[in-house]
């Protein structure tokens, strides 16, 4: 027997299988091979279609089956990770009312502002642990606010994850992580932050039912087995974002561990017990995946970096380099500090770790007489573990103390010259594994059955290598310094 893993991202949708006894990948796939489109309607925001969403789950879905081998019959759950903090409006059919506002979308950053002063400072540390920043609530106030006529058809709101189990099972509901990452809890009373639905006009009544995180949420109707090819009646036995679900797939859910993602954005996830924190507006707080109200408090602390894949990628293209391998074979090549040249690793986006700035990206120092690419290569790379690193201060700051920084087998961290530089920083060992997040919600499924030891040894055999710290620390912080005034420069003539 199988499980089914499904990690919607917003570049693509990745499914595995795993067996159920022993968590041992049988096959994982992308669909589509090409990124899913991001509709920008004005500068700033960022949609995509739900409906899309689901005719790609139910096609890759086929495919791996047949590429598997794989009956229906032999599947006996399914997992979800998905792409976090975004907004579906659907009506009383649950069709959606309007593409998906998604994580990257900027337009309600004003909106989050002004409900979190009339919450006040005070509230928004103590009990949301967060600032409302351009999250869900926040999103759903600007729709509140600028689409009024397509607000009062709504039934209820959801993120991500929810629409693919509303898809799944013909129920609507979310879980309390997921409200969590909208803004929508309450840490103090353990229950939904009324405080900041009551705000929203009509949103009271928006509200979908919960879920367990881990657990029954329903089962494959006979709509969506038809649609997808799965059988009827499989259970869906967990639900969880993106960031909670990669820690997840790493097994980091203890106090001191600290998951990294390097993908579209780059992410620093560490798990704590704390219950205070110092930054609520740069860094975010959630219930993570084994947090249990009363009895044992586990909270994801998030440091996102929007745009670090995405510069990886948009350098390999503008210089027409083959592969990610030449990428790095060029930049290591150059000397440290790529000659004095520098770059700010941003452009997608406003970043919650920059204030909520749109800084863009910016190229430093260019000397077209001392630079060529092999230096544009090395100047990425680092601006990117800079800014990596700038998180960690944050993370620092904000109370943790990482013991661990685990990852998966993501482009970036295959870069010796990024993991090292990263680990170097830091001064932390960072662990590489062969693993996915759709593995991981996969994987996740066995905990839903309550068989906690056997999900603990699916790891075993996923251990790649682990890149310690280098001696010469002192010398990539005096690099790293002089980075960080070029990003201090530009910050202050950017408020």
């Amino acid at each position: 027997m199988y499980y089914l893993g499904i990690d919607l991202g917003s570049s693509s949708i990745k499914l595995a299988l795993v067996k159920a006894q022993s968590g041992k990948r049988v096959g994982l796939i992308q669909h589509p091979e090409q990124e899913m489109p991001i509709q920008a309607p004005q500068k700033g925001w960022a949609e995509q279609s739900p409906e899309l969403w689901w005719t790609l789950f139910c096609e890759g879905v086929q495919r791996l089956l047949e590429v598997c081998k794989i009956t229906p019959d032999q599947i006996q759950g399914i997992g979800i990770g998905y792409q976090m903090h975004g907004l579906v409006l659907v009506d009383v059919q649950g069709n959606p009312l309007r593409d998906a506002i998604i994580w990257c979308d900027s337009r309600a950053i004003s909106m989050g502002e002004h409900l979190s002063e009339q919450l006040g400072e005070a509230y928004c540390a103590q009990n949301l642990l967060n600032s409302i920043g351009n999250f869900t609530a926040a999103k759903l106030a600007w729709v509140a606010q600028n689409e009024p006529g397509l607000y009062e058809k709504a039934a209820t709101f959801l993120l991500p994850g929810d629409y693919l189990a509303l898809k799944l099972t013909g129920k609507m509901s979310t879980t309390a992580a997921a409200l969590s990452e909208g803004v929508f809890w309450d840490f103090q009373a353990d229950e939904t932050a009324h405080q900041v639905v009551d705000l929203i006009p009509g949103a009271q009544k928006l509200l979908p039912p919960l879920q367990p995180i881990l657990g029954d949420q329903g089962v494959v109707s006979e709509e969506a087995a038809q649609q997808s090819g799965l059988n009827k009646g499989i259970p869906l036995l967990y639900r969880a974002g993106d960031q909670p679900n990669n820690a997840l797939s790493l097994q980091v859910m203890e106090p001191g561990q600290v998951a990294a993602t390097g993908g579209t954005s780059g992410v620093l996830y560490a798990v704590t017990d704390a219950s205070a924190f110092n930054e609520i507006k740069k860094v975010n707080h959630f219930i993570h995946v084994n947090h249990l109200p009363g009895s044992q408090k586990r909270i994801g602390t998030l440091l996102c970096i929007n745009a670090c894949g995405i510069l990886y990628r948009w350098m390999k293209q503008q210089l027409g380099v083959s592969s990610y391998s030449e990428m790095n074979e060029l930049a290591e090549s150059a000397s440290r500090g790529a000659n004095d040249l520098y770059i700010l690793p941003f452009g997608n986006g406003a970043e919650r770790m920059l204030g909520n700035r749109d800084l863009g990206a910016y190229i430093i120092g260019l000397d077209l007489n001392r630079h060529d690419r092999t230096h544009l290569c090395r100047a990425t790379l680092e601006g990117i573990a800079f800014a990596f690193y700038y998180g960690f201060e944050l993370l620092m700051s904000d109370g943790v103390n990482p013991k661990s920084i685990r990852t998966g087998n993501d482009n970036l961290f295959q870069s010796e010259l990024f993991s090292g530089t990263l680990a170097t920083l830091t001064g932390v060992e960072i662990e590489i594994y062969d693993t996915t997040g759709a593995e991981g919600a996969a994987r996740a499924c066995a905990l839903a059955e309550g068989r906690k030891e056997e999900f603990t040894g699916f790891m075993k055999n996923d251990y790649l290598k682990s890149v310690h710290p280098a001696s010469n620390r002192p010398e990539y912080l005096a690099i790293y310094q002089k980075w960080r005034k070029e990003l201090n420069e530009r910050l202050k003539f950017n408020p």
